[in-house]
């Protein structure tokens, strides 16, 4: 049972998700590197991180996207006023040292940090908390640029007709006041997510639209070049506010789509760690003595969605034919070598507020036929619809064109034909956020906060269409819950109130939920200090390399 107080708050509203460990001794977590390593090895801070992963960013200013490859360099150049500790998504101090809460719930009072510079010199305060907020409070305002758009803010704190924060207030150079129009449950959590961390303003005045590839906050490394789809280079920021952190004097972020070539990198020392293991490779990785382990607490949901605005889609009949035509044990088995198991619900049975009572569409074509039967399909569907797979690996999806064939075949199977298409991955995103190209597709989904509202409001809440609700998915029931459980600051009640909305999901079908994996992390026995968030990326501040 959790109420709000007016105590200050270090450690509140912890929905932990503590963490699941590491092999090989990775996972340190030591402010400092270690005088030497196993077998007398001498530890050394400073060179060069080399990391891979499956694809490129889509923007570098964190405040504008929604992807993981995105998120993942904001993590490096940028910090919010809260963070989570290491491994877990427990809220800690970040650029606010301390804060407040009223009685009521609706205002929050935040100390910061004093003496942090942005990268380009200028001061961290109040005011440059304040100038965030407001850019992307402010629809109309100067600093949203062309093309861009605050899919975040507006998922976790209402759209522009229902914002949950009503000001943000700059009381002196180190004091920040937020006034909300209702309690909400999770504000802690999501001040601490990366899209709202602290840009400078100077940076965004200067730069305009630029400033998307040209990042300048205050985080442990500073931005210093992209490579489109190649690379990105990031420096050792010297004046960071952790004393003795980043250990490293620069981080490249190699991008290598293929998970073969990525994990082929790795053996060869070209990369030093790799995200998103392709499970077939495990057995190798396990056998190569120069090589370690790392796996990321399951917190994700991989899931088909059916665009409801486009026919058949519109019945619900055709959604539930086709959750029964997929075949997840099989997906399972082929692609995650056991790293993975069938999706029920949007939330993954490690959250609190999962319903474990909801039973999931038994694989059965015979059933998903008699449905579409009933739906007005009695010998299949005679349009061709356009089925959007994933070009690029993720931690939920290591391969998302051949999954994209096996449930091709079987939607065949029941008269369903599906034309596959791959765009490049930012344009995926933008055709998956307009609804206009697809009329089913595959994406995914990590959590960024411990709570159950970062998965249902963002995905799936009627105020979310336009941002990451791509289904466009509109529930009146459905959307009533969430507000409640919103405004509820009980956790059990908020538990309830959840496992009710996943009986109404269920019953809508506007996904196919996949599958929670368990994603695979690779590296040099030589790096140190890495521990795998359940969010899905972490800041590299800490990693260090033993010599």
């Amino acid at each position: 049972m959790r109420k709000y107080g007016i105590f200050v708050v270090v450690f509140m509203l912890s929905f932990a998700l503590i963490v699941a460990g590491c092999s090989g001794g990775g996972g340190s977590t030591s402010s400092e590197p270690a005088a030497s390593g196993e077998g007398g090895e001498t530890a050394s801070a400073g060179g060069t991180l080399i990391v891979g992963r499956g694809g490129d960013s889509a923007a570098l200013d964190p405040a504008i996207v929604t992807d993981g490859e995105s998120i993942k360099i904001a993590q490096q150049v940028f910090d919010p006023l809260l963070a989570y500790k290491s491994g877990t998504t427990e809220v800690e101090p970040a650029l606010a040292e301390s804060w407040q809460i009223s009685e009521d719930g609706l205002t929050y009072t935040f100390k910061l940090r004093q003496g942090v510079k942005f990268h380009d010199g200028t001061d961290f305060n109040a005011e440059a908390v304040v100038f965030n907020f407001e850019r992307w409070n402010d629809p109309k305002s100067k600093y949203k640029f062309e093309g861009d758009s605050f899919d975040y803010y507006d998922s976790m704190f209402g759209p522009e007709n229902a914002r949950i924060i009503a000001s943000v207030k700059a009381v002196d150079a180190s004091t920040v006041e937020f006034k909300l129009n209702h309690p909400q449950a999770p504000f802690l959590q999501n001040l601490a997510m990366p899209p709202f961390s602290i840009a400078s303003p100077t940076a965004i005045e200067k730069e305009g639209a630029e400033f998307k590839s040209n990042p300048v906050g205050t985080g442990p490394f500073v931005f210093k070049e992209w490579k489109r789809s190649d690379s990105i280079t990031l420096e050792k920021n010297p004046n960071y506010w952790q004393q003795g952190l980043p250990k490293m004097d620069q981080v490249i972020i190699r991008s290598i789509p293929d998970n073969t070539a990525r994990f082929n990198a790795l053996q060869n020392g070209e990369i030093d760690l790799m995200e998103d293991l392709s499970p077939d490779d495990l057995a190798t990785l396990e056998g190569n003595s120069e090589l370690q382990k790392f796996n990321r607490p399951p917190f994700n949901v991989a899931y088909i969605g059916f665009n409801l605005t486009k026919k058949p889609f519109d019945n619900p009949k055709v959604r539930v034919a086709l959750n029964h035509a997929v075949d997840k044990k099989s997906i399972i088995d082929a692609f995650y070598a056991g790293q993975a198991e069938a999706a029920i619900n949007p939330i993954p049975p490690t959250l609190w507020g999962y319903n474990s009572n909801v039973k999931d569409y038994d694989y059965d074509l015979t059933k998903a036929k008699q449905l579409l039967a009933e739906a007005g399909f009695p010998n299949g569907i005679d349009q061709e619809l356009t089925f959007y797979a994933m070009p690029v690996s993720r931690p939920y999806m290591p391969d998302g064109k051949k999954v994209a064939e096996v449930i091709q075949a079987s939607f065949a199977q029941i008269g369903v034909k599906v034309n596959i298409q791959s765009p490049e991955w930012a344009t995926y995103l933008d055709d998956l956020s307009k609804g206009e190209k697809d009329d089913l597709y595959m994406i995914g989904w990590t959590g960024d906060n411990g709570d159950p509202d970062n998965f249902f409001y963002p995905l799936l809440d009627k105020d979310s269409i336009g941002g990451n609700n791509y289904s466009q998915y509109a529930s009146e029931p459905f959307h009533k819950l969430l507000v409640e459980a919103q405004r509820e600051t009980d956790q059990d009640a908020r538990a309830k109130l959840y496992e009710q909305a996943q009986v109404i999901v269920k019953e809508d079908a506007p996904w196919i939920p996949l599958v929670h994996s368990t994603p695979l992390l690779a590296a040099s026995v030589k790096v140190k200090g890495y521990t795998p968030s359940p969010t899905g990326s972490e800041p590299y501040a800490d990693v260090y390399m033993e010599q």
